[in-house]
């Protein structure tokens, strides 16, 4: 009865996403693609998508996610009416604040050690 779904945007659907927009686009999937899971870009586009997504609303047995996460990514990305440099600024507002977490992290971890 259900697709694959997931919690959260999940890595196996960056790929599907390639050819979906511009040439800066493809450039930004391809980089990612490149990178392990847990890299810093990888989580910053994953945070992106959470957000276009709106995965943090979604419910497992709502009609998006029977769908699947692939189907309502590239239905997200092909219903965002802004250019790609919007979405290439949604990246990196999402790569700042995955920064800004880590060192966050990174500063807590010190201090308690």
């Amino acid at each position: 009865m259900y697709t694959d779904n997931e919690l959260l945007f999940p890595n196996y659907v960056i790929p599907v996403l390639r050819d979906m927009r511009g040439e800066e686009w493809r450039q930004l999937v391809d980089r990612v693609l490149d990178l392990p899971a847990d890299h810093p870009e990888v989580l910053a586009f994953v945070l992106m998508m959470i957000r276009l997504d709106g995965c943090m609303e979604c419910e497992t047995d709502s009609y998006r996610a029977m769908r699947g996460c692939a189907l309502c990514a590239t239905q997200a990305l092909r219903r965002f009416k802004g250019a790609d440099e919007e979405l290439l600024d949604a990246y990196a507002r999402a790569l700042g604040d995955v920064k800004a977490f880590l060192s966050a992290a990174e500063d807590a971890d010190q201090q308690v050690a």
